[in-house]
């Protein structure tokens, strides 16, 4: 039975899938982040430019 239990220890703190799941999330939420940002700043920027456009006509 001791056996089995530092096997079954030994096993849990070598097991990396939980991290790797993890290091996805946050890539996922930076990649979101940064296209939020993106789309923010085209989207201000396009308005402006119509605004400008739109005076000019």
């Amino acid at each position: 039975m001791l056996t089995y239990a530092r096997t079954m220890i030994r096993h849990f703190t070598t097991d990396e899938n939980g991290a790797t799941a993890i290091e996805y999330g946050l890539i996922a939420a930076l990649i979101a982040v940064v296209a939020v940002t993106a789309l923010t700043t085209i989207g201000t920027n396009l308005a402006t430019t119509f605004t400008t456009i739109a005076g000019k006509l």
